[in-house]
């Protein structure tokens, strides 16, 4: 009863952002989980397995941590870690991933436990630390114009929205943006939202095995790339955004429900890279120590699509690409703006912010590990050599 009053006490852009979070940060990976639990061998019944025990991890979490910190504590499944198994999986029997799985967990559970992320997080300048943002969101600012060469008229018609709404109803930007590119999807005979069947998931049960290459080739990798390439940056967005939540806590507590979701098919849940910062704009509420029901009402729905994973995949074949892509680019302009302004606006600290923001914005991996890394590398070279 409590929290329904404290999310129905929310305005409307709060519980927008918040559905809206969810939206992009599942239509735009759940295809690469779906290929991940394949590569594996995963059964229908299994692949609606993952989805409950990610969706209740991740909803769950959130809603816990939002309530508990005051602070947007947004979570996802781990998408380069889906990517990993998609490409590293096959051979690998489902006793032997989940035990894969169980691993990982447990190492970010020590890391939580111990602190050592956090204290190593918190020795990041703040000009770098908004530049990595910067170069991590860059490419959906980009996504926003180049899905105009399919949808012009959608697109465009979702950004003269959006902007109308800036300036005359800025709380509501968003929820216009998303308005209009729902109808005009309709409209011309893209939302197939007559293809949906609903069906509920049911848990399956896999008790895990170790092995050589489940450990070195699954495990460690898995741990690795979502610690560097989901947990960094939403710590990044989340410090960016002018939140000092303690980290080690937060690391702890989504290890500790990833161990035991595990023998479920939750092969990851971290803090979210991207779509947090959905959650964290100044569109989503004037006051930031408000903006947490917004992860309140995305760990709520994350919650449903737990309750009926059998459906997403029909769900979200629903929407057009072009739709999810220029609805995230627009939710994050704002961000963008914002990191970029922040990482240059001082002189001493500019250059190194430059490269640590193109280096990220790159692309560019190496030993398996994502470019938000070496952004933090080549961005803390750059400060240590040019400081006085």
């Amino acid at each position: 009863m409590q929290l329904r009053q404290r999310i129905s006490a929310a305005p409307l852009p709060t519980l927008v952002a918040g559905a809206v979070t969810t939206l992009v940060g599942v239509v735009s990976s759940a295809a690469i989980v779906f290929e991940a639990a394949r590569a594996l061998g995963a059964t229908p019944a299994e692949i609606s397995s993952w989805i409950l025990a990610l969706g209740i991890g991740i909803g769950a979490t959130s809603i816990a941590l939002s309530l508990r910190t005051r602070a947007p504590i947004v979570l996802a499944w781990s998408t380069p870690g889906a990517a990993l198994l998609a490409a590293s999986g096959h051979g690998l029997s489902m006793p032997e991933a989940v035990g894969a799985f169980l691993l990982a967990a447990a190492l970010s559970l020590l890391v939580g436990v111990t602190g050592l992320f956090e204290r190593a997080v918190n020795l990041i300048p703040s000009a770098i630390a908004a530049a990595l943002l910067g170069g991590v969101l860059l490419r959906f600012g980009i996504d926003l114009f180049t899905t105009m060469r399919e949808q012009f008229a959608l697109v465009a018609a979702m950004l003269v929205g959006y902007l109308l709404g800036k300036r005359f109803l800025p709380p509501y930007a968003v929820l216009i943006a998303l308005v209009i590119g729902v109808a005009g999807t309709a409209f011309g005979g893209g939302l197939r939202a007559g293809d949906v069947d609903l069906a509920l998931a049911t848990p399956v049960w896999t008790w895990p095995d170790f092995s050589v290459h489940s450990v070195v080739g699954i495990a460690i990798p898995l741990f690795v790339i979502t610690m560097t390439s989901q947990n960094l940056p939403g710590v990044v967005t989340l410090r960016a955004h002018g939140y000092t939540t303690p980290i080690s806590p937060v690391l702890s507590w989504t290890g500790a429900v990833n161990v035991l979701l595990a023998p479920l098919g939750c092969f990851g849940i971290n803090l979210a890279a991207i779509t947090a910062a959905l959650a964290m704009g100044e569109e989503v509420h004037p006051d930031p120590g408000q903006r947490y029901k917004a992860a309140i009402t995305s760990g709520a729905l994350y919650l449903v699509i737990a309750v009926f994973g059998a459906t997403l995949a029909s769900l979200i074949a629903a929407f057009p690409g072009a739709l999810i892509a220029a609805l995230g680019g627009i939710g994050l302009l704002d961000t963008i703006g914002g990191s970029l302004a922040k990482a240059t606006s001082g002189t001493a600290s500019r250059t190194a912010a430059l490269i640590a923001f193109l280096v990220t914005a790159s692309g560019v991996t190496a030993f398996g590990v994502a470019s938000v890394f070496w952004g933090l590398i080549a961005g803390i070279g750059a400060h240590l050599i040019t400081r006085k």
